[in-house]
């Protein structure tokens, strides 16, 4: 007959659920399954803390309102890690943000916007000419994105 296989969890840890618990020491956070530890994170470190509760999840260690209870998170970020995790995998926690570059304003526009310009037409102008608004135009000078020609000085007429 198989012997009961009962988790027995060192003194100080967290229950997360009957098997999985976790225990902050020493600015590490170790989690464990029943006596041995399966994953250890810096405290401040978010993406692998994501990670690994995420991986509990998909993989049926816990279920997200264990998690959620024992840590604090809201649930809507347990789906949303665990939906990355799915996805992604555990690479998705630790890739850069993926972020929209310039959607009107690339760099062969600016080059031309910077060009008319320089050959002495207006914002507006330039705005009709290359089919952009106004304002965008605007934002993009007062932000540096666009460069402006150098003022021309005048010279005083001698009489």
């Amino acid at each position: 007959m198989p012997q009961l296989h009962l988790p027995t969890f060192p003194n100080g840890v967290t229950h997360i659920t009957s098997e999985l618990a976790f225990e902050k020491r020493d600015g590490r956070v170790t989690y464990f399954n029943g006596h041995m530890a399966v994953f250890t994170h810096d405290e401040n470190d978010i993406a692998s803390f994501r990670m690994i509760t995420s991986q509990f999840c998909a993989n049926g260690y816990a279920r997200q309102s264990d998690i959620s209870r024992a840590f604090g998170v809201t649930s809507i970020s347990m789906k949303r890690w665990v939906k990355l995790y799915r996805g992604q995998g555990a690479k998705g926690f630790y890739a850069p943000r993926v972020t929209r570059g310039a959607a009107v304003l690339t760099e062969s526009v600016v080059m031309q916007i910077e060009g008319l310009l320089a050959e002495g037409a207006s914002n507006s102008e330039v705005s009709k000419k290359l089919e952009l608004k106004l304002d965008t135009l605007q934002k993009a000078i007062r932000a540096g994105r666009v460069r402006l020609p150098a003022k021309k000085k005048k010279l005083a007429k001698r009489f």
